[in-house]
């Protein structure tokens, strides 16, 4: 198990469920508290509980679990007589009861159920699930779930992908703490894919049934949210395991590429906050904080390069990944405020991390040799990297056949880098006090997983 910052720990301490905090500790009025900030810090505090960082702490950390998941229990629909039952506010001082909410808070419920027997935790998640979703679900005929009701049972029938996350609550109410209603939930399960797969696979954010079109954003609609995307590849994974669609669909999202606009951008480290999907490039100059943590699973199990990256970055800059944007080219933050829910998915990320261990890996730790990585921040006039990164790397000359060589260069400029993590084209590479700048990527795979990138890089002739 690794480490979570202090700072981490402490704020979730200090401030969930306030969704947002103002630095240095005004928890932001606009957002006030929400269900949202309150599940995931329970989700958190739950693996806390549990860790050795923690154990002189459990009570205060069983506290605040239980004062967190009491305050969910408050922000519940009760009233059998409305629309909204067995939903919960997406913020306290709303009237909205959103589906995804009820997704985020199911899971958080049945843990805090788990870890204290209190079946006023586990009778909420049943009603969530069972009376909420399945009225959400059936308001209109699609399959989805509606987005959201009023008190006043006002709808938005809009459906979002992003409530595949709901998988993971609904497979534990089936399998393990409502058996007796498992053919309901399973049939909840079942409709809610047959429909929300095709716009998720499309890389679509949601259905509308007013004009019969899935939607994106942005000027011809080509864009998307990151987050969206990483919640319901979490949910759909738990449910189906590493399937092709959670294949696809994580693939091409984790391939966007840099652009001259945004040089900077490296998906292995996070996701943006705008991607556009039909030119695959980032559509901002930030990163989207959260989905660092939200994949953090996803990417331990199938994409060690890119989690060991975003370790080794965000490690370097605690603090900034504290904002819910942070931006590509110095981790400087787009708003001054620090997000509760990023800091809880982050929290786990490092609770959970572990250097990887992989053939490949062993062979560096046995014959690489320490290179520098300086990652490219911008190419316009001028060529600007970013800090330096110490990383493992194979060196090996290349053969005339494996370059083309360009006017002034000789075969002896030329290396061929072996590497663990991922590096990008424009990257800097200094090896031995030579710089070279990388050419091509190639990553190489093994057992449906990343085992190594091989980099041709040209020595820089001045840098």
């Amino acid at each position: 198990m690794g480490t979570v910052p202090e700072t981490y720990y402490q704020f979730v301490m200090d401030y969930a469920p306030y969704v947002y905090v103002i630095p240095p500790d005004i928890p932001d009025p606009a957002f006030g508290r929400g269900v949202l900030a309150a599940g995931f810090a329970v989700d958190f505090l739950i693996e806390a509980y549990s860790a050795k960082q923690f154990e002189t702490r459990k009570t205060e950390v069983y506290n605040k679990i239980v004062s967190l998941a009491d305050w969910i229990l408050t922000q519940q629909c009760t009233d059998p007589a409305k629309r909204a039952y067995g939903g919960f506010k997406s913020a306290e001082n709303s009237t909205y009861y959103y589906s995804v909410d009820a997704c985020r808070v199911i899971p958080s419920l049945l843990r805090t159920y788990e870890l204290t027997s209190n079946t006023e935790y586990l009778d909420a998640a049943k009603l969530a699930g069972a009376t909420f979703l399945k009225t959400m679900q059936d308001q209109q005929g699609y399959g989805g779930f509606a987005r959201a009701v009023t008190i006043e049972d006002a709808w938005l029938l809009q459906m979002d992908i992003e409530c595949l996350y709901g998988l993971i609550g609904l497979k534990l109410l089936a399998e393990k703490y409502d058996t007796a209603n498992a053919a309901m939930y399973q049939s909840i399960m079942d409709e809610a894919l047959e429909f929300l797969r095709d716009g998720f696979e499309n890389l679509w954010l949601h259905y509308d049934p007013s004009d019969g079109k899935w939607h994106r954003v942005g000027l011809g609609e080509n864009e998307v949210y990151d987050d969206p995307f990483a919640y319901a590849l979490l949910g759909l994974c738990a449910y189906e395991g590493w399937s092709v669609t959670c294949q696809r669909v994580y693939n091409f999202l984790n391939s966007i590429r840099a652009s001259a606009q945004y040089p900077a951008y490296n998906p292995a480290v996070c996701w943006a906050g705008y991607i556009d999907v039909l030119s695959r490039f980032s559509a901002c100059d930030y990163y989207d904080a959260v989905t660092s943590g939200i994949l953090w699973k996803i990417r331990r199990d199938h994409d060690k390069p890119s989690l060991e990256l975003s370790v080794k970055v965000i490690e370097k800059h605690s603090e900034e990944f504290m904002f819910w944007g942070a931006k590509h080219a110095d981790y400087s933050f787009v708003e001054n405020k620090k997000a509760t829910v990023t800091v809880c998915w982050l929290a786990q990320l490092f609770l959970h991390y572990e250097e990887p261990v992989t053939q490949f890996t062993r062979i560096l730790r046995s014959k690489g040799e320490a290179v520098t990585l300086y990652s490219v921040r911008q190419a316009v006039a001028t060529v600007d990297y970013g800090e330096p990164l110490d990383l493992l790397a194979i060196v090996s000359p290349l053969k005339a056949e494996q370059v083309m060589l360009e006017a002034g260069y000789y075969l002896n400029d030329y290396l061929a880098f072996y590497t663990f993590l991922p590096v990008r084209v424009h990257d800097k590479i200094r090896r031995q006090g030579e710089d070279y700048e990388v050419q091509t990527v190639t990553p190489f795979t093994f057992a449906n997983q990343r085992f190594y990138f091989k980099s041709i890089a040209r020595r820089l002739i001045a840098s």
